[in-house]
């Protein structure tokens, strides 16, 4: 896939390698936030991190008497990722972002460096992710960001209770990138309640300020730069994975992963900005989709599948596939996610849910906690006009912002590897 995105860096627009980014000192190559965010980082620019890590793959069952029905078979129970050192080390847990498992790319680069960096690692799928919804999602409609990090919570005890005897742990430290990102805040400020791990130091990678918001801007990217609007949805998808396949049959190291469809660009060479949102929120449209119709069949909403009908482990789900595609967060939100608040609480408005899905619940505990830190991008697409200033205002000294990347595209650069390692590796405040 490297090689590919490499190549495809090329046609997106190599050339727009800054002088401004040598004058501050900051030489990621991208500076166009989409090409960014849709390349990452390539091979010759990332930091060196290992090629191998002795990661161990584990599951366990959260909900033993949850009945699953047989089309989610599969997922009952909720896999995750653990690497120990040999020695007494922090331990690192790590939250991945939207609709993501332990094991995407993004969470495999954390993986590799803070291994590398001599500390236990334990990575973890997104809430919003199919796997962690069934096997672990005490509601099955995930999005809250008090609940899913409830949930969370709850899983990392159940992993340590379990690995507790394997790891030599010196103490506790938590991270995660995009909605991972915000949900680490959450989790460490439930953990100041609780007091299971006593997080010594906590890093937000990329965060939304509020879910609703950022969501809405993916979902608009997606449908404002098809081309002949939402109605060509089926085509666009069609051409996109046309596309693939010619990536996929003529490259020399591609592999098939949640970022499949980023490889297309090496045959397809965009004039614009336009089809690399699209893009990126057809990719978010994806797992909006795959979460959207997992909630839907575990609850049995009757959001896409009608209420009393039982999907088999084998049942053909193409036409629901091509309903579900089609329909936004907002088409989520309204049908699902709404509803489901509103009948445990009649009064809640549907402003007063949407602040819930933000960081502002929980502002004073992020202006005034020292162990919280922040790695933000000036031009990350996902934050509203002034929401960038906004966590400059709450994280003050505690806040790193990069001059550009995207949204998480320089995560694997070594001076974004280094201001991660170096957070947590600064003497923590008590």
């Amino acid at each position: 896939m490297r090689r590919v995105l490499i190549l495809t860096a090329c046609v997106c627009g190599w050339m727009i390698l800054g002088q401004g980014a040598m004058a501050l000192g900051y030489d990621y190559p991208l500076t166009n936030r989409f090409t960014a965010t849709v390349l990452g980082t390539p091979a010759e620019f990332a930091a060196d991190l290992p090629a191998e890590v002795p990661v161990k793959v584990a599951s366990l069952k959260m909900f033993p008497d949850r009945e699953v029905p047989d089309i989610l078979w599969n997922l009952s129970d909720l896999r995750y990722s653990y690497i120990r050192q040999k020695h007494k080390a922090p331990l690192v847990f790590l939250i991945a972002g939207t609709g993501a498992s332990f094991r995407s790319p993004k969470m495999v680069t954390l993986q590799k460096a803070f291994f590398q960096a001599g500390y236990h690692v334990i990575s973890l799928s997104s809430p919003t992710h199919p796997n962690f919804i069934v096997a672990a999602s005490t509601s099955g409609v995930p999005g809250h960001l008090t609940e899913d990090s409830a949930d969370l919570y709850r899983v990392m005890q159940a992993i340590w209770a379990k690995l507790q005897t394997k790891l030599d742990v010196s103490e506790f430290y938590l991270s995660g990138y995009s909605l991972g990102a915000a949900q680490s805040a959450f989790v460490s400020h439930l953990d100041e309640q609780q007091q299971a791990f006593n997080f010594q130091k906590v890093l937000l990678i990329n965060p939304p300020v509020n879910l609703f918001h950022s969501v809405e801007i993916l979902d608009r990217m997606l449908e404002e730069n098809i081309p002949g609007g939402l109605d060509n949805f089926n085509a666009f998808y069609k051409k996109l994975t046309d596309a693939f396949a010619d990536a996929y049959a003529h490259g020399d190291d591609v592999e098939f992963n949640d970022q499949f469809l980023y490889a297309t660009y090496k045959y397809r060479k965009p004039k614009s900005d336009e089809p690399l949102q699209a893009l990126i929120g057809m990719d978010f449209r994806l797992s909006s989709s795959n979460m959207a119709f997992t909630t839907d069949v575990l609850t049995q909403a009757g959001y896409v599948v009608p209420k009393g009908m039982k999907l088999g482990r084998h049942a053909h789900v193409t036409e629901f596939a091509k309903i579900i595609n089609r329909l936004s967060f907002q088409d989520y939100f309204d049908d699902i996610f709404l509803p489901h608040f509103q009948a445990k609480d009649p009064e809640l408005t549907e402003s007063q849910l949407i602040e819930q899905t933000g960081l502002k619940g929980i502002e004073n505990y992020l202006m005034t906690s020292p162990k919280l830190g922040l790695i933000g991008n000036e031009d990350d697409f996902i934050l509203r006009p002034g929401e960038i200033s906004y966590l400059r205002e709450v994280f003050g000294d505690r806040a790193t912002i990069f001059p550009y990347g995207g949204h998480c595209g320089n995560m694997a650069f070594p001076d974004n590897i280094a201001a991660m390692l170096g957070f947590f590796q600064n003497s923590h405040s008590e």
